[in-house]
Protein backbone atom coordinates (compact mmCIF):
# COMPACT_ATOMS: atom_id res chain seq x y z
CA UNK A 1 0.00 0.00 0.00
CA UNK A 2 1.05 3.58 -0.58
CA UNK A 3 0.33 6.87 1.14
CA UNK A 4 -0.22 10.12 -0.71
CA UNK A 5 0.67 13.68 0.30
CA UNK A 6 -1.09 16.46 -1.61
CA UNK A 7 -0.06 20.05 -0.80
CA UNK A 8 -3.04 22.33 -1.51
CA UNK A 9 -2.16 25.41 0.57
CA UNK A 10 -1.12 27.75 -2.26
CA UNK A 11 -2.96 31.04 -2.78
CA UNK A 12 -3.28 30.64 -6.55
CA UNK A 13 -2.53 34.30 -7.23
CA UNK A 14 -2.07 33.74 -10.98
CA UNK A 15 -5.68 32.55 -11.22
CA UNK A 16 -7.29 35.51 -9.50
CA UNK A 17 -10.05 36.62 -9.38
CA UNK A 18 -11.22 32.98 -9.50
CA UNK A 19 -9.16 32.10 -6.43
CA UNK A 20 -10.37 34.90 -4.19
CA UNK A 21 -13.26 32.72 -3.07
CA UNK A 22 -12.02 29.18 -3.71
CA UNK A 23 -8.67 27.38 -3.42
CA UNK A 24 -6.82 26.82 -6.68
CA UNK A 25 -7.30 23.00 -6.73
CA UNK A 26 -11.09 23.49 -6.80
CA UNK A 27 -11.08 25.66 -9.92
CA UNK A 28 -13.16 23.84 -12.51
CA UNK A 29 -11.87 22.42 -15.79
CA UNK A 30 -13.76 20.11 -18.16
CA UNK A 31 -16.63 19.62 -15.77
CA UNK A 32 -14.91 18.99 -12.43
CA UNK A 33 -12.31 20.56 -10.13
CA UNK A 34 -8.65 20.17 -11.04
CA UNK A 35 -8.21 18.23 -7.79
CA UNK A 36 -10.89 15.77 -8.89
CA UNK A 37 -9.01 14.99 -12.10
CA UNK A 38 -5.81 14.42 -10.09
CA UNK A 39 -7.46 12.14 -7.53
CA UNK A 40 -9.13 10.10 -10.27
CA UNK A 41 -5.70 9.39 -11.75
CA UNK A 42 -4.54 7.96 -8.42
CA UNK A 43 -7.27 5.31 -8.40
CA UNK A 44 -4.88 2.69 -9.88
CA UNK A 45 -2.93 2.72 -6.61
CA UNK A 46 -3.65 0.70 -3.48
CA UNK A 47 -3.90 3.75 -1.23
CA UNK A 48 -3.62 3.60 2.55
CA UNK A 49 -4.33 7.26 3.31
CA UNK A 50 -4.19 10.65 1.63
CA UNK A 51 -2.89 13.66 3.55
CA UNK A 52 -3.96 17.09 2.30
CA UNK A 53 -1.79 19.99 3.43
CA UNK A 54 -4.26 22.85 3.39
CA UNK A 55 -4.11 26.59 3.81
CA UNK A 56 -6.28 29.39 2.44
CA UNK A 57 -9.92 28.23 2.30
CA UNK A 58 -8.83 24.73 3.30
CA UNK A 59 -12.27 23.94 4.66
CA UNK A 60 -13.54 23.90 1.07
CA UNK A 61 -10.93 21.27 0.17
CA UNK A 62 -12.01 19.10 3.08
CA UNK A 63 -15.69 19.50 2.25
CA UNK A 64 -15.11 18.55 -1.39
CA UNK A 65 -12.95 15.51 -0.62
CA UNK A 66 -15.18 14.10 2.12
CA UNK A 67 -18.28 14.65 0.01
CA UNK A 68 -16.85 13.00 -3.12
CA UNK A 69 -14.38 10.28 -2.13
CA UNK A 70 -14.38 7.49 0.45
CA UNK A 71 -10.64 6.92 1.06
CA UNK A 72 -8.96 7.66 4.39
CA UNK A 73 -8.34 11.41 4.14
CA UNK A 74 -6.37 13.49 6.65
CA UNK A 75 -6.05 17.27 6.70
CA UNK A 76 -3.23 19.31 8.21
CA UNK A 77 -2.92 23.10 8.02
CA UNK A 78 0.13 24.97 6.75
CA UNK A 79 -0.03 28.28 8.60
CA UNK A 80 2.97 29.85 6.86
CA UNK A 81 3.74 29.77 3.14
CA UNK A 82 7.39 28.73 3.29
CA UNK A 83 7.62 26.60 0.16
CA UNK A 84 7.29 23.05 -1.09
CA UNK A 85 9.50 21.36 1.47
CA UNK A 86 7.79 23.06 4.38
CA UNK A 87 4.38 22.00 3.04
CA UNK A 88 5.44 18.36 2.66
CA UNK A 89 7.02 18.32 6.12
CA UNK A 90 3.65 19.29 7.62
CA UNK A 91 2.53 15.70 6.90
CA UNK A 92 5.16 14.21 9.21
CA UNK A 93 3.42 12.20 11.88
CA UNK A 94 0.65 11.19 9.48
CA UNK A 95 2.50 8.89 7.06
CA UNK A 96 5.41 6.44 7.04
CA UNK A 97 6.83 4.09 4.44
CA UNK A 98 5.99 4.20 0.71
CA UNK A 99 4.56 7.60 -0.16
CA UNK A 100 3.69 9.51 -3.33
CA UNK A 101 3.76 13.33 -3.29
CA UNK A 102 1.47 15.05 -5.79
CA UNK A 103 1.31 18.79 -6.42
CA UNK A 104 -2.19 19.24 -7.90
CA UNK A 105 -1.73 22.31 -10.08
CA UNK A 106 -1.55 20.20 -13.22
CA UNK A 107 -3.26 17.34 -15.01
CA UNK A 108 -1.01 14.37 -15.69
CA UNK A 109 -1.15 10.99 -17.35
CA UNK A 110 1.47 8.48 -16.27
CA UNK A 111 1.82 4.79 -15.57
CA UNK A 112 1.86 4.83 -11.78
CA UNK A 113 2.08 1.04 -11.67
CA UNK A 114 5.77 1.43 -12.61
CA UNK A 115 6.37 2.36 -8.98
CA UNK A 116 5.85 -1.26 -7.97
CA UNK A 117 8.93 -2.30 -9.95
CA UNK A 118 11.55 0.35 -9.31
CA UNK A 119 14.79 -0.83 -7.72
CA UNK A 120 15.87 2.57 -6.37
CA UNK A 121 14.91 4.34 -3.14
CA UNK A 122 12.53 6.60 -4.99
CA UNK A 123 11.48 8.13 -8.29
CA UNK A 124 10.71 11.52 -9.79
CA UNK A 125 8.36 11.89 -12.75
CA UNK A 126 9.65 14.16 -15.52
CA UNK A 127 8.83 15.39 -18.99
CA UNK A 128 11.07 16.90 -21.67
CA UNK A 129 10.26 20.60 -22.27
CA UNK A 130 11.48 23.25 -24.69
CA UNK A 131 12.20 25.94 -22.07
CA UNK A 132 13.27 24.37 -18.75
CA UNK A 133 14.09 27.72 -17.08
CA UNK A 134 10.59 27.86 -15.59
CA UNK A 135 10.86 24.49 -13.86
CA UNK A 136 12.96 22.33 -11.64
CA UNK A 137 15.05 19.97 -13.76
CA UNK A 138 17.06 16.80 -13.24
CA UNK A 139 20.41 15.62 -14.56
CA UNK A 140 20.63 11.84 -14.83
CA UNK A 141 23.27 9.26 -15.69
CA UNK A 142 22.47 5.62 -16.51
CA UNK A 143 18.96 5.92 -15.13
CA UNK A 144 20.00 7.51 -11.82
CA UNK A 145 19.39 11.13 -10.90
CA UNK A 146 22.65 12.92 -10.15
CA UNK A 147 21.53 16.52 -9.74
CA UNK A 148 18.40 18.63 -9.29
CA UNK A 149 18.27 22.34 -10.03
CA UNK A 150 15.30 24.61 -9.39
CA UNK A 151 14.56 27.05 -12.25
CA UNK A 152 18.09 27.15 -13.70
CA UNK A 153 19.13 30.37 -15.43
CA UNK A 154 21.37 28.34 -17.71
CA UNK A 155 19.50 25.13 -18.50
CA UNK A 156 21.55 22.02 -17.86
CA UNK A 157 18.77 19.60 -18.80
CA UNK A 158 15.40 19.64 -20.53
CA UNK A 159 13.86 17.05 -18.18
CA UNK A 160 11.43 19.08 -16.07
CA UNK A 161 10.06 17.84 -12.77
CA UNK A 162 6.27 17.73 -13.07
CA UNK A 163 5.33 17.59 -9.38
CA UNK A 164 5.16 13.82 -8.76
CA UNK A 165 7.63 12.25 -6.33
CA UNK A 166 7.76 8.73 -4.87
CA UNK A 167 9.72 7.50 -1.87
CA UNK A 168 9.91 4.00 -0.44
CA UNK A 169 10.67 5.60 2.93
CA UNK A 170 9.11 9.04 3.30
CA UNK A 171 10.96 9.31 6.63
CA UNK A 172 14.19 9.87 4.67
CA UNK A 173 12.70 12.89 2.93
CA UNK A 174 11.40 14.33 6.19
CA UNK A 175 14.91 14.10 7.66
CA UNK A 176 16.40 15.79 4.57
CA UNK A 177 13.87 18.61 4.83
CA UNK A 178 14.82 19.14 8.47
CA UNK A 179 18.46 19.37 7.40
CA UNK A 180 17.46 21.84 4.69
CA UNK A 181 15.58 24.10 7.09
CA UNK A 182 18.21 23.88 9.83
CA UNK A 183 20.84 25.01 7.30
CA UNK A 184 18.52 27.62 5.73
CA UNK A 185 18.81 26.19 2.22
CA UNK A 186 16.34 28.52 0.54
CA UNK A 187 15.81 30.02 -2.87
CA UNK A 188 13.78 33.20 -3.12
CA UNK A 189 12.72 32.88 0.55
CA UNK A 190 11.22 29.44 -0.09
CA UNK A 191 12.28 25.91 0.72
CA UNK A 192 12.16 23.97 -2.53
CA UNK A 193 12.16 20.17 -2.60
CA UNK A 194 15.12 20.22 -4.99
CA UNK A 195 17.50 21.17 -2.17
CA UNK A 196 16.25 18.42 0.15
CA UNK A 197 16.38 15.84 -2.63
CA UNK A 198 19.90 16.89 -3.61
CA UNK A 199 21.01 16.40 -0.02
CA UNK A 200 19.50 12.90 -0.04
CA UNK A 201 21.29 12.01 -3.28
CA UNK A 202 24.59 13.39 -1.97
CA UNK A 203 24.14 11.14 1.08
CA UNK A 204 23.68 8.04 -1.07
CA UNK A 205 19.92 7.86 -1.73
CA UNK A 206 19.23 6.41 -5.18
CA UNK A 207 16.52 8.06 -7.30
CA UNK A 208 15.38 7.16 -10.79
CA UNK A 209 13.21 9.15 -13.18
CA UNK A 210 9.97 8.03 -14.81
CA UNK A 211 8.11 9.61 -17.74
CA UNK A 212 4.71 11.25 -17.86
CA UNK A 213 2.83 11.01 -21.12
CA UNK A 214 0.78 14.16 -20.50
CA UNK A 215 1.50 17.22 -18.39
CA UNK A 216 -1.06 20.00 -18.62
CA UNK A 217 -0.62 23.10 -16.48
CA UNK A 218 -3.59 24.60 -14.63
CA UNK A 219 -1.84 27.50 -12.94
CA UNK A 220 -2.83 30.40 -15.20
CA UNK A 221 -6.04 31.32 -17.08
CA UNK A 222 -4.61 30.62 -20.54
CA UNK A 223 -3.15 27.31 -19.31
CA UNK A 224 -6.46 26.37 -17.70
CA UNK A 225 -8.26 26.92 -21.00
CA UNK A 226 -5.63 24.86 -22.84
CA UNK A 227 -6.11 22.02 -20.34
CA UNK A 228 -9.87 22.32 -20.76
CA UNK A 229 -9.44 21.82 -24.51
CA UNK A 230 -7.17 18.83 -23.96
CA UNK A 231 -9.60 17.09 -21.61
CA UNK A 232 -12.64 17.80 -23.78
CA UNK A 233 -10.92 16.26 -26.81
CA UNK A 234 -10.87 13.01 -24.84
CA UNK A 235 -14.61 13.18 -24.13
CA UNK A 236 -16.96 11.21 -26.36
CA UNK A 237 -20.28 12.48 -24.97
CA UNK A 238 -22.22 15.09 -26.92
CA UNK A 239 -25.30 16.28 -25.04
CA UNK A 240 -28.46 17.10 -26.93
CA UNK A 241 -30.19 20.38 -26.06
CA UNK A 242 -33.48 21.12 -27.90
CA UNK A 243 -33.57 24.59 -29.36
CA UNK A 244 -29.81 25.11 -29.16
CA UNK A 245 -26.77 24.09 -31.19
CA UNK A 246 -24.09 22.00 -29.50
CA UNK A 247 -20.70 21.87 -31.24
CA UNK A 248 -18.52 19.13 -29.71
CA UNK A 249 -16.43 18.65 -27.78
CA UNK A 250 -18.29 20.10 -24.82
CA UNK A 251 -19.33 19.22 -21.29
CA UNK A 252 -22.71 20.42 -20.06
CA UNK A 253 -23.83 19.49 -16.55
CA UNK A 254 -27.23 17.75 -16.37
CA UNK A 255 -28.59 20.55 -14.16
CA UNK A 256 -27.54 23.34 -16.53
CA UNK A 257 -30.16 25.15 -18.60
CA UNK A 258 -29.34 26.21 -22.16
CA UNK A 259 -31.84 28.21 -24.21
CA UNK A 260 -31.54 29.42 -27.80
CA UNK A 261 -27.74 29.31 -27.69
CA UNK A 262 -24.66 27.87 -29.35
CA UNK A 263 -22.34 25.96 -27.05
CA UNK A 264 -18.90 24.84 -28.21
CA UNK A 265 -16.56 23.78 -29.35
CA UNK A 266 -14.39 23.41 -26.24
CA UNK A 267 -16.93 24.74 -23.74
CA UNK A 268 -17.50 23.48 -20.19
CA UNK A 269 -20.82 24.42 -18.61
CA UNK A 270 -21.16 23.65 -14.90
CA UNK A 271 -24.00 22.60 -12.64
CA UNK A 272 -26.90 25.02 -12.30
CA UNK A 273 -25.62 27.29 -15.06
CA UNK A 274 -28.11 29.18 -17.21
CA UNK A 275 -27.12 30.20 -20.75
CA UNK A 276 -29.64 32.23 -22.73
CA UNK A 277 -29.39 33.73 -26.25
CA UNK A 278 -25.63 33.38 -26.23
CA UNK A 279 -22.64 31.86 -28.00
CA UNK A 280 -20.07 30.20 -25.72
CA UNK A 281 -16.93 28.71 -27.21
CA UNK A 282 -13.49 27.79 -25.82
CA UNK A 283 -14.64 28.79 -22.34
CA UNK A 284 -15.27 27.51 -18.82
CA UNK A 285 -18.54 28.47 -17.12
CA UNK A 286 -18.51 27.42 -13.48
CA UNK A 287 -21.43 26.29 -11.32
CA UNK A 288 -24.39 28.58 -10.84
CA UNK A 289 -23.31 31.23 -13.34
CA UNK A 290 -25.79 33.03 -15.63
CA UNK A 291 -24.86 33.96 -19.20
CA UNK A 292 -27.28 36.16 -21.07
CA UNK A 293 -27.08 37.63 -24.60
CA UNK A 294 -23.30 37.46 -24.98
CA UNK A 295 -20.65 35.93 -27.20
CA UNK A 296 -17.91 34.44 -25.06
CA UNK A 297 -14.66 33.05 -26.42
CA UNK A 298 -11.53 32.16 -24.48
CA UNK A 299 -13.26 33.12 -21.24
CA UNK A 300 -13.53 31.85 -17.67
CA UNK A 301 -16.62 32.68 -15.61
CA UNK A 302 -16.62 31.84 -11.90
CA UNK A 303 -19.32 30.40 -9.69
CA UNK A 304 -22.60 32.32 -9.44
CA UNK A 305 -21.33 35.10 -11.70
CA UNK A 306 -23.79 36.96 -13.95
CA UNK A 307 -22.59 38.06 -17.40
CA UNK A 308 -24.83 39.86 -19.89
CA UNK A 309 -24.23 42.15 -22.84
CA UNK A 310 -22.11 41.89 -26.00
CA UNK A 311 -18.99 40.03 -27.18
CA UNK A 312 -15.97 40.20 -24.88
CA UNK A 313 -13.17 38.06 -23.54
CA UNK A 314 -13.51 37.83 -19.76
CA UNK A 315 -11.99 36.25 -16.66
CA UNK A 316 -14.70 36.65 -14.03
CA UNK A 317 -14.40 35.66 -10.39
CA UNK A 318 -16.99 33.90 -8.26
CA UNK A 319 -20.18 35.80 -7.34
CA UNK A 320 -19.41 38.66 -9.75
CA UNK A 321 -22.09 40.63 -11.60
CA UNK A 322 -20.78 41.83 -14.95
CA UNK A 323 -22.67 43.92 -17.54
CA UNK A 324 -21.05 43.98 -20.98
CA UNK A 325 -22.41 46.97 -22.89
CA UNK A 326 -20.40 47.87 -25.98
CA UNK A 327 -21.74 51.37 -26.60
CA UNK A 328 -23.39 52.60 -23.41
CA UNK A 329 -20.19 53.15 -21.44
CA UNK A 330 -21.60 51.15 -18.52
CA UNK A 331 -18.91 49.61 -16.37
CA UNK A 332 -18.93 46.08 -15.04
CA UNK A 333 -19.49 45.72 -11.32
CA UNK A 334 -18.10 43.06 -9.04
CA UNK A 335 -19.75 41.47 -6.07
CA UNK A 336 -17.44 39.63 -3.83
Amino acid sequence: MVNVIIPVAGLGTRLRPLTWSKPKPLVSVAGQPVLGHVLDRLSVLDIDKVVFVTGYLGDQIEQYVRGTYDFDARFVAQREQLGQSHAVHMARGEVTGPTLIVFPDMIFEADLTLLERIETDGAIFVKAVEDPRRFGVIVAERGRIRELVEKPENPISNLAVVGLYYFKRIEDLFEAIEYQMENDLQQGNEYYLAAALQHMIDQGTTMTHLPVDVWEDCGKPEALLSTNRFLLRKSSDTPSVPGSVIVPPVVIAPTATVRNSVIGPFASVGAGVTVTNSIVTDSIIDDGASIETVMLQGSIVGQNAFVRGDFMRVNVGDSSDIVLAANSGENGSGRG
